[in-house]
């Protein structure tokens, strides 16, 4: 028989979903029927929302007080950023993570739950299939079959968002401190033995992804820089492949005006060799400075978020017992 003491928590990040909180709000309130024994903790985060998002939340919020907590943070901070608030606000022995859109199923939360009843730490739901466009569908299968062979071995071949886990892992993620990185590639690279779920992703049915292009290669430069040393170990052996053909190139030169005494021609070719090299040289810098950048931001110690307001059933809204300057209270 569970526990009636338990809390099961669940954190959802918001970005401009005014059109889809109604549902889901309903939706994860209606699994407190199904976890029987379970105080239900829904963490909405509002990540900077500029529509009625947040007036939405806090409705539900004053009306489910108990049960649902709204996370306010000062600007957009990115989806990444909102999630690891979320977690420094979850009080539950179990933590799950949904996007609020609705294309993840949160009926299946209950079964994620009893898998971590039988002690399973680790908890995702992974992309069996997705009910997008074709193009979208090879793109995502593409990324995660890089970050399987480049970066993280054994990642999940659909990838996931949608998961539980157990509040060690939570203590965990609330200790790392890491900026520009990928939360779900972070979970599965604290090694804790999975267990993976298969789904369909559904179609958006409401409202218009913010998901960007600009945010979606943000988030791939993110995994491989944080998790993969391969971009630039490939620059470092190119440019030693370069360097030896440079020098096999100038040594040719050299002995063919020596030993024949004839100008060598070939002004393309010379051309050729300068744009290649250049052009190499330039991707290199680039590659540095993705590094260089990262490495300049983790530094500085600026906050991965920064919450401005908690309203949740103590008050109508507190700022005590607040992360400092996004960094967790353990």
């Amino acid at each position: 028989m569970r526990n009636p003491t338990k809390t099961f928590s669940i954190v959802i990040p918001v970005y401009y979903n005014e059109p889809n909180l109604p549902d889901t709000v309903e939706q994860l309130l209606g699994l407190e029927e199904k976890l029987h024994g379970y105080r239900l903790e829904l963490v909405f985060v509002d990540d900077g929302s500029g529509d009625q998002s947040l007036e939405i939340l806090l409705g539900f919020q004053a009306k489910y007080p108990e049960t649902i907590k709204v996370v306010k943070l000062t600007r957009n901070f990115g989806s990444m950023a909102a999630i690891q608030a979320g977690l420094t606000v979850a009080t539950g022995e179990c933590v799950g993570m949904i996007a609020a859109d609705l294309q993840d199923p949160p009926e299946l939360f209950p079964e994620m739950v009893s898998y971590w009843e039988k002690g399973i730490k680790a908890v995702f739901a992974v992309r069996q299939s997705r009910e997008e466009p074709f193009i979208q569908r090879i793109l995502s299968n593409g990324y995660y079959s890089l970050i399987r062979h480049l970066a993280i071995t054994d990642y999940p071949n659909g990838g996931f968002d949608f998961f539980v886990v157990d509040r060690q892992v939570v203590r965990e993620l609330n200790q790392i401190h890491e900026k520009n990185t990928n939360i779900m590639s972070l979970v599965f690279w604290l090694g804790f033995s999975p267990v993976l779920i298969p789904y369909t992703r559904r179609r958006r049915a409401k409202g218009k992804s913010r998901w960007t292009f600009s945010k979606k290669m943000k988030l791939f430069v993110d995994t491989f820089v944080a998790f993969s040393f391969f971009p630039i170990r490939l620059f470092s052996v190119l440019g030693f492949l370069v360097a030896i053909v440079s020098f096999l190139y100038g040594a040719f030169v050299l002995l063919y005006w020596m030993f024949f005494g004839i100008a060598v021609k070939g002004f393309v070719p010379t051309m050729l060799v300068i744009t290649f090299v250049s052009g190499v040289q330039m991707a290199m810098l680039g590659v540095l400075g993705e590094y260089l950048w990262r490495v300049l931001d983790e530094v500085r110690r600026r906050p991965q978020f920064v919450i401005d307001e908690v309203f949740s059933s103590i008050t109508s809204s507190t700022r005590e017992n607040q992360p400092v300057a996004g960094r967790p209270n353990e």
